[in-house]
């Protein structure tokens, strides 16, 4: 099969033959037909710091992604092939505290897809049949099959805390954060800011329904208050960037008592004044994928019952491209300006 493929931390991404993946008894080997580019992705290609703590060598990447069941084990009695599916990308141990309580987002032997175990960026990928979500027949297109993985990520993240009626702040605009948007409308919010410094994934957040946006490269998020009419600061804070000026501005900028979801991986590490968050009693939480299958399924029953919802998130994919164009792919997810890249693995 064709594969994106890195031997070693040093070595480079390349697109190449490898042999196909084979299922165990409790697997299913899926087709691929679109895989979407993630952020851990472009640390794999560029094997930096991040990726040579979390990647093992003779690697193929890819953990989001949508295709058809071709196989399964003899064991697996709840997929079938022919279905469609996308895939949970955390492969989890079923036999530590967390898992065994029902937490299996939390287990402490966390395998990912494409990053730790044989990805996606190719023409096969096999996963256990406990991490495969079936679609309902002609509900989801491939493009936005691809993107249930972060999706999931932003509807964690969004529904941490109580949505209705309250103040949203969202730093960072990059595909997740617009899906966090999106999601924070439908629950309810009452108003919700964005910040970025790019002005396309700004606008991208207006239609995905935020209020107003700061350009925190020209502009402070107090601003936006001001303009809202904001008298006591934001109710509930999510941060998606990991950039390390984001968390502190996000701080100064709560109301008392308010939450804060975190998401964004940082880069480097990040000054908080912890006496502001004690005194001002801040709820501070940190967020790594999505809950094992509560997301799922509130995912799934969202962009059923919500059309308008559906249209947003299917409009966070802005670039579709064949696989043998995967460098262009890269560039473009790299570059920090548009929405989330989509690889098409149907057309060689």
């Amino acid at each position: 099969m064709k594969a994106l493929f890195k031997a070693s931390l040093a070595s480079p991404l390349e697109l190449v033959d490898r042999p196909e993946p084979t299922p165990g008894s409790h697997d299913v080997k899926i087709r691929v037909m679109t895989a979407g580019i993630c952020g851990t992705d472009l640390h794999i290609q560029a094997g930096d710091a991040a990726a040579a703590e979390m990647t093992v060598p003779d690697l193929v990447p890819g953990h989001e992604f949508y295709g058809e069941v071709v196989e399964v084990g003899e064991l697996v009695d709840h997929v079938r092939i022919g279905d469609r599916v996308s895939g949970e990308g955390h492969v989890v141990c079923d036999m530590c505290r967390n898992c065994r309580a029902g937490r299996r987002h939390l287990c402490i032997a966390t395998q990912s897809v494409g990053v730790q175990r044989a990805g996606a960026f190719a023409e096969y990928v096999v996963i256990p049949q406990t991490n495969v979500w079936v679609h309902s027949e002609g509900g989801i297109t491939p493009e936005l099959g691809a993107i249930f993985d972060p999706f999931g990520n932003a509807v964690h993240t969004a529904l941490t805390f109580p949505m209705v009626g309250e103040d949203v702040l969202v730093t960072g605009a990059g595909p997740i954060g617009i899906m966090a948007v999106a999601v924070a409308r439908h629950a309810g919010a009452r108003r919700i800011v964005a910040t970025d410094v790019s002005e396309e994934r700004l606008q991208m957040a207006v239609a995905a329904g935020a209020d107003d946006v700061v350009n925190v490269a020209t502009e402070r998020i107090g601003a936006s208050q001001r303009r809202l009419g904001l008298k006591e600061g934001f109710d509930i804070g999510l941060e998606m960037s990991g950039v390390r000026t984001a968390l502190p501005e996000m701080v100064e900028n709560m109301n008392h008592g308010g939450r804060i979801a975190m998401l964004g991986l940082p880069t480097g590490e990040i000054p908080v004044d912890w006496s502001r968050m004690v005194t001002r009693m801040i709820t501070f939480q940190g967020i790594y994928g999505r809950q094992m299958f509560e997301t799922w399924y509130a995912m799934s029953a969202m962009l059923d019952s919500d059309p308008v919802l559906r249209e947003r998130i299917s409009a966070v994919v802005t670039d579709v491209l064949p696989a043998t164009q995967w460098e262009a792919g890269f560039a473009a997810a790299r570059s920090g300006h548009g929405g989330k890249v989509v690889l098409d693995w149907t057309v060689f």
